[in-house]
C-alpha cells in the first residue's frame, strides 16, 4: 500500500497530473520549494518537507530533505520489527513513493557557465533521496522519469505493483544517479584536473534508438549519444526521410561526414565500408560530388555520401538514378528533398551548420577494456614539408599532395591515395602490405592515375611501392619518412625523376 509520496522535481513535466491522481487515491503528498508551490497553485494539498523535518529549509535551498525524518521514512524495512519500532519511537512516518529528478547540471555546464553557477547545480538531496528509495525498492516506489508517472499511477490504482516493476524502476534510478555523477565528474575533471587520461575514466551515453540489427543480422544493436556533444556529427543529425538507419549506415555516415568536415572547400566523399571510394573538392559542391562519384563508380553502388555544403537540386538529380544508402550534409534544400522523396529507402541526414570539436577523445572498445587517445591530427601546410628528392614538386603537385594527405587520414591502413588536383584518382585501403595498397590504388583508378600524385599513410619499407608508382605514371609522393631504407626509397624516386616530400606524420588508422 502506498500512503505517502515525496515529490520534488526540477523537470515539472506531467507532475501536476501525477500528483492530482495520487491525491484522488488518498495518498498524502510531501514536497519542497518550487514543486510544492506549483502543486498548491493547482489546488493540490501538499505538506512541506519542513513540516515533516520540523526544520526550515536552509542555506539558500541547499539543505531541504537531508534529515532522519525523511530518510528513515524511506529506508525503513517494513518487515523488520526493529526498524518499525524505531520509526514509532521517534514518531516518523513511512514514505512509500519517491518521485525526484535532479538540478539540470548537464544543461548548465553545456552553456559554458562560470564555476559558481556549475557548482550550484550539483544536486545533493535529489540523488540521495533516489538512492535511498532505490535501495529500499521492495517497500518504496522510486520514479525518476516523468514518462513513468502514468503507468505507476495505473498500477497503484489497480493495486498491482509487482516486484518486477519495483525492480525495473530501481534499476532505472541507479542508472540515472550514476549518469548524473559521471557527468559532474567528467566536467570537473576536464576543467580542473588538467589530465586527459585520469586514473578513473567514466563514460555515460543515452540511447537514441534501437537498431534492426548490428553489423550482421544475428547481432542485436542500439545507437547511443554521448552526454556532451559539442560538434556537428552523425549522433546529432536529424533524419528527414528513408528507412531506419542500420548499424553499418551509422558507421559509414560517421566516417564520411568526419572526412568532409576536414576540408574548408566544398567537398564530397563517397564511402563504402568506412573507406572512401572517391573524394573531391571544388569551387562548387555539385562539381565536387560529380568528381568524387566518378573516381570509382563501381564501388559507389550502395554507398554513403557526405557533403560539407547543402545538397541542392542539381546534386539530387545526379543521385536520383543511383543506388545510394545515406546522404549526410548540413542542409537539404527544399527542391532536393522533393526530388529525392521518391527514393523512399534513401536516408537523408541533416546535421546543421558544421561545428568542429577535436578536443573530445577517440574511444575504442576492446574485450575487457577501453583504448582512449587524442583525436586531433596535426594540420599540414607546405612549409611543414621536407623535400628529399632532387626534383621539387610543382605548384600543382604540391596542392594535390596536400589534398591526398588529408584524404589519407580517413582511409584504413595500410593505405595509399592517388590524386590529381583536388580529386582522388584511386584509393587502396586496408591492405597488409604497402606495395599491395599501391597496386590496389592503381587498379581502382582504372587507368586514370597517370600524372597524379601518391600519398602513403606510413613510410615505404622497401622501394617496391615507388616502383609501382612509377609504372602507373605517378609524378610525386608524400609520405612520413622514417624507414631504415629511406635512402633507398629516395634514390628510387630520383631514378624516376619523381618529387618526394616527407611529413614526419604517420596516419595509421585501424
Amino acid at each position: 500500500m502506498i500512503k505517502t509520496a515525496l515529490i520534488s522535481v526540477s523537470d515539472k513535466e506531467n507532475v501536476v497530473d501525477f500528483a492530482r491522481r495520487l491525491t484522488k487515491l488518498g495518498i498524502k503528498i510531501i514536497s519542497t520549494g518550487n514543486t510544492a508551490k506549483l502543486l498548491k497553485q493547482n489546488k493540490i494539498k501538499v505538506a512541506l518537507v519542513s513540516e515533516i523535518t520540523k526544520f526550515p529549509e536552509m542555506l539558500g535551498g541547499r539543505l531541504k530533505s537531508l534529515h532522519p525524518n525523511i530518510f528513515a521514512g524511506i529506508l525503513a524495512d517494513r518487515k523488520n520489527k526493529k526498524h518499525m519500532n524505531e520509526l514509532k519511537k521517534h514518531k516518523i512516518g513511512t514514505i512509500d513513493l519517491v518521485a525526484v529528478n535532479f538540478y539540470p547540471f548537464e544543461e548548465t555546464a553545456g552553456k559554458k557557465s562560470n564555476l559558481s553557477e556549475i557548482i550550484e547545480k550539483i544536486d545533493i538531496g535529489g540523488p540521495s533521496l533516489v538512492r535511498a528509495a532505490a535501495k529500499n525498492h521492495r517497500d518504496v516506489l522510486v520514479i525518476v522519469d516523468p514518462n513513468d508517472y502514468g503507468l505507476a499511477a495505473d498500477k497503484i490504482k489497480s493495486k498491482k505493483i509487482d516486484d518486477d516493476f519495483r525492480m525495473r524502476l530501481a534499476a532505472k534510478a541507479f542508472l540515472r544517479t550514476a549518469r548524473y555523477d559521471t557527468i559532474i565528474g567528467r566536467n570537473l575533471a576536464e576543467n580542473f584536473l588538467q589530465d586527459i587520461f585520469p586514473d578513473i575514466y567514466n563514460l555515460t551515453f543515452k540511447k537514441i534508438q534501437d537498431l534492426r540489427y548490428g553489423e550482421n543480422p544475428h547481432q542485436n544493436a542500439a545507437f547511443y549519444r554521448s552526454f556532451s556533444v559539442k560538434e556537428t556529427c552523425v549522433s546529432t543529425a536529424k533524419q528527414l526521410q528513408g528507412k531506419e538507419l542500420s548499424y553499418n549506415n551509422i558507421l559509414d555516415a560517421n566516417d564520411a561526414f568526419e572526412l568532409v568536415k576536414d576540408f574548408d572547400m566544398p567537398t564530397a566523399a563517397v564511402i563504402k565500408h568506412t573507406n572512401p571510394s572517391g573524394v573531391a573538392s571544388a569551387d562548387r559542391i555539385e562539381e565536387a560530388y560529380k568528381k568524387a562519384y566518378e573516381t570509382d563508380p563501381k564501388s559507389a553502388f550502395g554507398s554513403v555520401v557526405a557533403l560539407n555544403r547543402a545538397c541542392n537540386a542539381e546534386i539530387a538529380r545526379m543521385m536520383k538514378p543511383l543506388f545510394v544508402e545515406v546522404v549526410i550534409c548540413p542542409k537539404f534544400e527544399k527542391e532536393a528533398v522533393e526530388i529525392l522523396k521518391g527514393k523512399q529507402n534513401l536516408r537523408l541526414l541533416e546535421t546543421g551548420d558544421i561545428i568542429k570539436d577535436y578536443e573530445s577523445p577517440d574511444l575504442r572498445r576492446v574485450s575487457g577494456g577501453l583504448l582512449v587517445q587524442t583525436r586531433q591530427m596535426p594540420d599540414l601546410k607546405e612549409k611543414d614539408l621536407k623535400i628529399v628528392t632532387k626534383r621539387k614538386p610543382t605548384k600543382g603537385e604540391m596542392k594535390a599532395l596536400i589534398f591526398a594527405w588529408k584524404v589519407n587520414k580517413h582511409v584504413k591502413s595500410n593505405s595509399i591515395v592517388l590524386a590529381r588536383g583536388n580529386v582522388t584518382a584511386g584509393i587502396g585501403a586496408g591492405q597488409m602490405s604497402r606495395v599491395d595498397a599501391a597496386k590496389l590504388a592503381v587498379m581502382k583508378s582504372e587507368g586514370k592515375c597517370e600524372g597524379s600524385v601518391m600519398s602513403s599513410d606510413a613510410f615505404f619499407p622497401f622501394r617496391d611501392g615507388v616502383d609501382e608508382a612509377a609504372k602507373a605514371g605517378i609524378t610525386a609522393i608524400i609520405q612520413p619518412g622514417g624507414s631504415i631504407r629511406d635512402k633507398e626509397v629516395i634514390e628510387a624516386a630520383n631514378e624516376y625523376n619523381m618529387a618526394m616530400v616527407f611529413t614526419g606524420i604517420r596516419l595509421f588508422r585501424h
